[in-house]
């Protein structure tokens, strides 16, 4: 059965297009516009608001709460303090990525942990004879995103606490007469916030928001702009830059977290006091040096790839859409050095760039490689170089 979010009323009667995809068996807007380009700009100029809610909300609480998700989670939790956030993932005992969240941490004993797939059976396997209790609170609760620039302007007028919000920290507060938990997070590498509501307050909240933009040029956005400014911002999606390994066939779609990136998540690995899932084979792979990629960010040669299609007879394309399969990576003899993950053109960079995995010592900033294309039913290959990732990463981010 196909589900609808507490702020689907009002975004239905938004959505000039009728584009709808399935989003965790919910209907979520693809776009509201039949530009996806517009609402992108609306995020990086102005703000856009992003209907977040099929993500799965577990509520984790009990004397042993944090000692259960300290773990599980492979950052450690305990390092994060109530009022704070922290992005994360998960393993297996082989220490493969299982999956990624956010976890907002509201006391010492209770927690709520973000998903974008089910994992209720998973979680409470694990309780065993802790004192602690997961709960899926998934409908319970809309979730917001108000994203871009003037996100901090338009939600301050509403609840003034926002001013305060450090990146990654969140609050209690009302909006009107609905208690909310507003969070400065989201998946657009901007300046952002993420509001959750009760169900049943959802639309009033969502009309209050609406409201307080006009003048700030506030619009919906749909998922094929949030899908290009997560690859701007570098961050990684689950069933394109990794596969759960609980659903992988073989280790060939499995990755650690350090090929995935994720090293940073790894501080305090060797202390004997958290031994998280996955902890030893981590350990393992660091000391041994066996990460198989490394993960990086694609530059393209903006003159090599026009010169390729001029060749061709074809106006070189500048499609912001990201292409939704893998592109071979190649050095200068012709042999498979890795592949992007996440390919498209980008509007406020004007250049191709793409989200990859390369061999680890091929994974310095600079570093040659050639990207392959198929251009009038044959390969061709584009001169491309390692870049950092994110591509994209304004102050006002994190200011």
């Amino acid at each position: 059965m196909v589900r609808t979010t507490p702020f689907h009323a009002r975004l239905s009667e938004l959505n000039t297009t009728g584009l709808w995809g399935h989003w965790a068996g919910y209907l979520s807007a693809q776009k509201y516009v039949m530009s996806a380009k517009h609402e992108y700009f609306t995020v990086r100029n102005a703000a856009g608001f992003f209907d977040t809610s099929p993500l799965y909300k577990y509520r984790v609480a009990g004397r042993d709460a944090e000692r259960f998700l300290a773990g599980v989670l492979t950052r450690d939790v305990r390092q994060c303090r109530p009022g704070r956030a922290q992005y994360t993932v998960w393993c297996d005992d082989r220490g493969f990525v299982l999956e990624d969240g956010v976890v907002f941490r509201h006391s010492d004993n209770e927690f709520l942990l973000t998903a974008a797939e089910p994992n209720l059976g998973y979680l409470a396997d694990l309780v065993g004879r802790l004192d602690v209790t997961v709960e899926d609170v998934t409908e319970a609760y809309g979730m917001l995103a108000v994203q871009g620039p003037r996100s901090r302007r338009i939600l301050a007028a509403l609840a003034p606490d926002v001013e305060r919000l450090a990146y990654f920290e969140h609050c209690e507060t009302k909006i009107g007469a609905a208690a909310v938990t507003i969070s400065r997070t989201g998946y657009t590498g901007d300046l952002g916030y993420e509001i959750r509501v009760p169900a049943d307050d959802a639309l009033g909240v969502l009309d209050a928001v609406i409201e307080a933009g006009r003048g700030h040029q506030l619009k919906p956005f749909g998922e094929q702009a949030l899908l290009m400014t997560r690859i701007e911002a570098g961050l990684v999606l689950i069933d394109v830059e990794f596969s759960s390994s609980r659903l992988a066939f073989t280790d060939h779609d499995r990755v650690t977290p350090k090929e995935l990136g994720l090293g940073w998540m790894l501080k305090g690995l060797d202390a004997d006091d958290r031994p998280f899932l996955g902890r030893e084979a981590i350990r393992r792979e660091l000391a041994e040096g066996t990460s198989r990629w490394a993960s990086v960010g694609i530059v393209l040669d903006w003159a090599d790839h026009d010169r390729v299609y001029q060749e061709a007879g074809l106006i070189p394309p500048k499609d912001e859409t990201p292409l939704d399969y893998e592109s071979m990576l190649y050095d200068d003899e012709g042999e498979r050095v890795g592949y992007a993950t996440s390919l498209m053109y980008s509007p406020v960079l004007q250049r191709h760039i793409a989200m990859a995995r390369v061999r680890p010592e091929l994974s310095a900033v600079g570093t040659h490689a050639n990207l392959e294309l198929t251009i009038n039913h044959q390969y061709e290959t584009v001169a491309a170089e390692v870049t950092r990732l994110p591509f994209f990463n304004p102050q006002r981010k994190t200011a």
